[in-house]
């Protein structure tokens, strides 16, 4: 959960957070290092009165700003690509779970059992207990087990919506008529925030996400409750 005047992301509970936190950091040092020298040259230029005519028409510093950026840019890309390539893999899913955005609730059905589906919506602020959070919880969170890998396949009924959790490294566009998956991990028990990330009209700040994960025996105490009920 975020924290106010928090500068940097939330903490990661899944792995693919943990390689998008790494990737952040990695890209961030070498756009400080490029800010640094940038800063540094204009500081020079500004400050000297000297020009030294050779380098005015130099081919190696050419060669050497040309070649340094695709260096740069080479060091981005293929962290990035291999990121790209592990958010698409979706290797012996535990759990299926289906998501569907409506004006303006979430319903999800866990496809994995014949009659669990329910909707979530967005408690009232007047309805909140102490200790929960304005704007964010819902009466009815998506339970996963921890430690599971579990695909969520997302989608919508009327207008576009996102399905977003930070924690979890997960956004993915809900969009009428069209079937969009996804998959994570939640690596350790805990309570994860997420909004509608797509201005999908008037409350589209009031259909939060919440996903509760749980150890496995909790889990299934959870499913057996609501298919009972």
């Amino acid at each position: 959960m975020a924290h106010p005047s928090q500068l940097g992301f939330q903490d990661a509970a899944s792995p693919i957070m943990e390689e998008l936190l790494h990737f952040h950091d990695h890209t961030l040092m070498a756009v400080f290092l490029i800010s640094t020298l940038v800063l540094y040259i204009i500081t020079i230029m500004m400050t000297t009165k000297l020009t030294n005519t050779n380098s005015m028409d130099a081919q190696e510093i050419e060669m050497v700003w040309t070649i340094m950026p695709a260096i740069i840019l080479i060091m981005i890309a293929l962290p990035s690509l291999r990121i790209l390539y592990l958010m698409d893999e979706v290797n012996d899913p535990h759990l299926t779970i289906k998501a569907i955005g409506h004006q303006w609730y979430w319903s999800y059905e866990y496809t994995n059992y014949e009659d669990l589906s329910f909707d979530s919506y967005m408690i009232p602020t007047n309805d909140l207990t102490p200790g929960q959070f304005r704007l964010l919880e819902v009466d009815n969170r998506m339970v996963v087990p921890m430690e599971s890998p579990t695909r969520l396949l997302v989608t919508a009924e009327d207008v576009l919506h996102s399905w977003a959790v930070p924690s979890l490294g997960v956004k993915t566009d809900a969009i009428p008529g069209r079937l969009h998956q996804t998959s994570f991990i939640a690596t350790r028990p805990g309570v994860f925030y997420g909004q509608c990330s797509e201005i999908c009209g008037a409350n589209h700040s009031f259909m939060p996400i919440v996903v509760e994960a749980v150890p496995l025996a909790d889990f299934e105490n959870w499913s057996s409750s609501m298919l009972e009920a």
